[in-house]
């Protein structure tokens, strides 16, 4: 048995308020939304989770689901907004993926529906790893929903079906 040596962790920013107007890249957090990005950063802070890079939407919503759940506990060695992440489809985010640095053992990539809960889908060995995390699954990534993929590999080589789906959760604040 092979342990795998990447963590892959796909966040979808938490709750936006509703447009109203604002143009869409420009749509904060609700006050919801910030609650449940200050419980992504404790979720990361007990886990022990740091990342060594967080590669995230220039969103003001995934900007701020990030700089919250930092404030929060959140650890990461570097961050990069890389507008190819906004309103990207799954093989967008793969490919975003793959030019991820090849020292860099665990990275978060925070983006938006639909492309972050398919890249999931895309990423993950059909019903192996954790039978809760694709239960879980089964209804969907919600707002600051967390997936959590581990593989063994390179990044730039990462394609369909080769992490482990090791948990699914939303945290709430």
């Amino acid at each position: 048995m092979t342990v795998a040596d990447r963590t892959l962790i796909l966040l979808r920013h938490s709750k936006a308020e509703h447009g109203g107007g604002t143009p869409d890249m420009e749509r904060p957090l609700s006050p919801r939304g910030q609650r449940d990005a200050e419980a992504v950063g404790q979720w990361f802070a007990e886990q022990d989770l740091v990342a060594d890079l967080v590669v995230c939407s220039p969103s003001v919503r995934t900007r701020q689901t990030w700089e919250t759940a930092a404030e929060a506990g959140a650890e990461a060695g570097d961050v990069w907004y890389d507008r190819r992440v906004y309103d990207a489809s799954s093989d967008e985010l793969l490919d975003v993926v793959r030019e991820v640095p090849e020292d860099a053992t665990v990275v978060v990539l925070v983006g938006h529906a639909p492309g972050i809960p398919a890249l999931v889908g895309d990423l993950a060995v059909s019903g192996g790893g954790s039978e809760r995390a694709w239960a879980r699954l089964d209804d969907g990534l919600p707002t600051s929903g967390i997936a959590v993929l581990s593989f063994t590999g390179s990044w730039a080589e990462l394609g369909p079906e080769d992490a482990v789906l090791e948990d699914v959760l939303a945290p709430r604040g």
